[in-house]
């Protein structure tokens, strides 16, 4: 499907030997931002998540969300006219992507060494499980293996009840987000200077990197975070707390306080300031030290909030400028009246399968505003990008039948 220019990337050239989601969404945010993706598929079925989440009559959602915007180009790379057409490809593009594990690309013609004798200023992501480096450098990765292994179980974790990874693919997403920024730094200092750079990037770093100030705190103190209904932070003098509690029909909410001055103003919004003073609560840094009194806040605050309604709460809180918000759920959130009117969710009119509610962009570019795309038929570019290479239509014919693309 065509496409008018659009986007701040325009006259980016990506070629990505990539499949799963860590290795393909990078390219399709800069497919959203105007760059032009060539995705290498193999030519019997291509990407393999073609076929996964296939919702009857409206396709595949794993391959749409990662893979739209970007071109499909069929070669087989077990044989020498396919790596040698990938070679030119590789030639004429700015970026390079691929998410086998270690030496796989090497030993089908698309390793860093061999492209970057073809393209000195090529940027050459390689994504991973592990990293490039350590015991496990050989195995295969995938997003749980990452959550696993990174420690973002313990952010939602109860105590009392067992740790496991999220349904959500954490790992895959903050590992493209690394790989898209990476590469476009690379990008800079390659034009600059004309000289390309290999980027190893791998699941567990994105996961580790997650972790952020948490991560530091916890390796400083040198013990895990205090984990459960609620986020306990700072010090007795200085106390932090982000907390969940679900209102009377059984909804959620979370609020934050990033400081003690918070803490009253809070309370007093809600009405419950003094009970809590009756309590004990007077100041928020009592519980800190204290596992008892922490959970004796806790406990107290479940049965205040169990007498109203989420909205009413959310509603007060905010209007004393606390940051408060409903807990939604994933469809609550697609419909999250700050998410639609930031265009975060969107609609796409697709050829085969109508309009599709989608992911909008997470940019607003003043000048060059990003658009969503579709995602590619299997092989769908292949006349038109081999075409530009210099390959006739009988070239393209001959190259068919011998299942060469």
């Amino acid at each position: 499907m065509s496409q008018s220019p659009h986007g701040p990337l325009q006259g980016v050239k990506v070629v990505s030997c990539s499949t799963a989601q860590a290795g393909t969404v990078p390219w399709m945010l800069m497919a959203d931002l105007g760059a032009d993706v060539i995705k290498i598929e193999t030519p019997d079925g291509g990407d393999s998540s073609r076929r996964m989440t296939v919702l009857p009559g409206m396709g595949s959602t794993f391959f749409e969300t990662n893979n739209r915007g970007v071109k499909s180009v069929t070669l087989n790379l077990k044989s020498a006219e396919g790596r040698a057409i990938l070679h030119k490809l590789a030639a004429k593009a700015d970026i390079f992507g691929q998410n086998f594990r270690p030496g796989a690309a090497e030993k089908n013609g698309f390793g860093w060494e061999e492209l970057h004798k073809i393209n000195p200023k090529l940027v050459y992501v390689s994504i991973s499980g592990y990293g490039p480096k350590g015991p496990h450098a050989h195995l295969p990765g995938t997003d749980s293996m990452a959550q696993a292994l990174g420690g973002i179980a313990e952010a939602y974790s109860m105590p009392g009840q067992k740790m496991r990874t999220g349904i959500v693919s954490v790992a895959d997403e903050t590992c493209a987000f690394l790989a898209f920024g990476g590469a476009l730094a690379a990008l800079t200092y390659a034009r600059t200077t004309g000289i390309g750079q290999k980027i190893d990037l791998s699941l567990l770093g994105g996961q580790v990197r997650l972790m952020g100030w948490t991560l530091t705190t916890a390796m400083w103190r040198n013990q895990n975070p205090i984990t459960g209904q609620a986020r306990i932070t700072g010090t007795v003098e200085r106390p932090g707390i982000s907390a969940s509690f679900n209102d009377r029909d059984g909804k959620p909410l979370v609020f934050q306080l990033v400081g003690p001055e918070d803490w009253q103003d809070a309370m007093t919004s809600l009405g419950f300031y003094d009970r809590l003073k009756a309590a004990g609560f007077e100041k928020l840094g009592v519980i800190i030290e204290d596992v008892g009194r922490r959970a004796d806040l806790l406990a107290l605050l479940d049965e205040l909030f169990a007498t109203g309604t989420r909205e009413d709460w959310v509603a007060r809180l905010r209007g004393a400028d606390i940051v408060s918000a409903p807990i939604n759920t994933l469809l609550e959130a697609s419909n999250d009246p700050d998410v639609v009117a930031n265009g975060y969710v969107t609609h796409v009119e697709h050829p085969k399968h109508g309009r599709l509610k989608v992911h909008g962009t997470p940019w607003q570019f003043s000048e060059t505003p990003a658009k969503p795309g579709i995602a590619p038929e299997l092989g769908e570019h292949n006349d038109a990008v081999l075409g530009e290479l210099g390959y006739s239509p009988a070239e393209l014919a001959d190259l068919r039948t011998r299942k060469i693309i």
